[in-house]
This record gives structure tokens, C-alpha cells and sequence, in this order.
């Protein structure tokens, strides 16, 4: 009988336990983290971001909805696939991926996520991420690996793989002798009077007016903004040749700086020049979403630096 009286009050003893610890189920914690695989990458390397939730089995677990940025300059990549493992008796890890990269040196700041499990929600902390510059050396030139290997290369060569042009020019100086044998024995008509030439147009006034046309068209407005942006870069580069005759069409931005360093152009003009074109070049290359204000702020640059320049 006394034995029993134990085991009853050793069994109302662990109900009483469990009770005070909530169950089983709720002893389990839920925990949300971000975490990179690298804090440091150098300009325009890549690193994974995974932000991970670790809950109860069987619990609902919603990530954010990211778009194509983290921030203004750091881009993704490519969003991975959710993966779930489980980590003990009734309870799950589950992790959602992103590759990201930057493009601009400096410490970037990678922001807090909220991510939802079932009906609550819970923050990640923000992470620091460090984007190093890569050094390039310019006092070295640039030279081939190795030398070009000769190759002879006869004229019977050229003909054989040139012969479809051959046989091409053969058969427009036939028709042009045939041609020229006709007309020379019709009567020759007289010659109409020269057409009227019209003044040229001064680069500044074609490119005020093709900045105008630009702006008239809305494009950023409309969503399409890299088109506009590149267009603003073609519009500038094109005054630039006209102006200061330098080949900006086929130059890079830095190029284009180099050239400008013989000339007279002003540091301010220089300036707003430089931020239009640098602006450019991020969202045609490293897909930047400028604000609505960074897209008119260039419009108006690029206006004042084409007057400017019609001085």
C-alpha cells in the first residue's frame, strides 16, 4: 500500500511539472537571424545572405518579399530556394537564401528583415557589409600575353575566302559598264540647281533641344528608367564631340575625363558632367534604382552643363 501511495504521488508530481512548463510545445523557442557568409567582398564580388527562422515543426513561416535591392547599392543577385532541415524533436530550421553583390566601395549596411511566424512577427538585426575598392595600377601599360604568331597567308588564301565578295564586285562592274554605255547614249538631262543649305546648328541649341524632346517623353515616369538614362549619357556625349571634338561616343566615362583634361572646361562643369554620366553608368551596368529626384536632378544638370558650354 505504501509502495502505491509513492508511485501516485510521483506520477501527480511529473503532471504537475509538465503543466508548469507550458508542454512540451511551448517550451520551444522561435528564433529569427540574418547572417552573410562573408562581411567583406571586394567591388562587384558576390556573397550569400540567409536570413533563418528556427521554430516548431510544422509551424507556418513567412520571409519578406524582396525585390531586386537589399538597399540603393546592394543589388540581388538571385533569390535561392527556401530549405528547411530539421534540427531536433519538434523543431525546424528554415532558411531562405539571397545572393547579393555592391558596386559601391565603403561600408554598406545591410537593413533589418521582419519575418512572420504564424501570427507574429519577428525583426532581424542589421549587418554590415564591406565593400573594398580594387587597386589598379595605371603607371603599367597594357601589352599582349604573348606575341602574335605569323601565318603565311597568300593571295590564292584571300581569294578563296573572299571569292563571294569577288564574284560580287565582278558582277557590279559589269552592271556599271553596262549602265554607263546606256547612259552615254541618251541625251544628257541638265543638271537640277543646287539644293539650298541650311545653316548649322549651333550644339548647344541641338542639345537643349534634344534634352527637351527627352524630358517631354516622360520615360522615368513611365518606368523606363535606364532607357532615359541612357539616352540623357548619348545626348551629352554627342554634344561633347561636337564641342570639344573629342570621340566621347566611343570613350568610357573615364576616358572621356582624360580627354576633357586638355581643355578649358571649367571644374564645376566638370562636376555636373560627371555626376549625369556616373549616374548613367550605374543603372545601364550595376542595374541602380535612382530615386524620382535623382532622375530630374540629372535632367537639370545636364541642361545647366550644355549652357554652360555654349559659351
Amino acid at each position: 500500500m505504501q509502495i502505491l501511495r509513492k508511485q501516485l504521488f510521483s506520477y501527480v508530481l511529473g503532471g504537475l511539472m509538465l503543466l508548469s512548463a507550458g508542454g512540451p510545445a511551448q517550451a520551444q523557442e522561435i528564433r529569427v537571424s540574418a547572417q552573410l557568409d562573408t562581411s567583406t567582398i571586394a567591388l562587384g564580388d558576390q556573397t550569400t545572405l540567409r536570413l533563418r527562422a528556427e521554430i516548431p515543426a510544422g509551424t507556418d513561416v513567412r520571409f519578406p518579399q524582396l525585390a531586386d535591392t537589399l538597399s540603393a547599392k546592394v543589388p540581388i543577385v538571385e533569390a535561392g530556394t527556401t530549405d528547411t532541415v530539421q534540427t531536433g524533436p519538434g523543431q525546424q530550421s528554415v532558411t531562405q537564401t539571397y545572393l547579393i553583390t555592391s558596386f559601391d566601395a565603403g561600408m554598406q549596411v545591410i537593413p533589418e528583415f521582419e519575418i512572420t511566424v504564424g501570427d507574429s512577427a519577428y525583426r532581424t538585426e542589421a549587418l554590415p557589409l564591406q565593400v573594398q575598392a580594387v587597386a589598379v595600377d595605371t603607371t603599367k601599360a597594357i601589352y599582349d600575353i604573348k606575341q602574335p604568331l605569323e601565318v603565311s597567308y597568300s593571295w590564292l588564301d584571300w581569294l578563296r575566302d573572299n571569292l563571294l565578295w569577288v564574284a560580287l564586285a565582278v558582277v557590279v562592274l559589269v552592271a556599271a559598264g553596262v549602265g554607263w554605255f546606256v547612259l552615254k547614249k541618251r541625251k544628257k538631262a541638265p543638271a537640277p540647281p543646287p539644293a539650298e543649305t541650311l545653316p548649322d546648328i549651333p550644339p548647344h541649341e541641338l542639345a537643349l533641344g534634344k534634352l527637351q524632346a527627352l524630358r517631354d517623353r516622360k520615360l522615368w515616369q513611365q518606368g523606363a528608367v535606364k532607357p532615359y538614362h541612357s539616352e540623357l549619357s548619348d545626348i551629352l556625349r554627342d554634344f561633347l564631340e561636337r564641342r570639344y571634338r573629342i570621340p566621347a561616343m566611343e570613350q568610357t566615362t573615364d576616358e572621356i575625363f582624360v580627354a576633357l583634361a586638355a581643355t578649358d572646361l571649367p571644374d564645376g562643369q566638370k562636376t555636373r558632367l560627371r555626376q549625369v554620366l556616373t549616374l548613367a553608368d550605374l543603372v545601364k551596368f550595376a542595374r541602380e534604382q535612382p530615386l524620382h529626384t535623382d532622375n530630374e536632378q540629372s535632367m537639370e544638370q545636364a541642361i545647366a552643363f550644355v549652357k554652360e558650354g555654349a559659351v
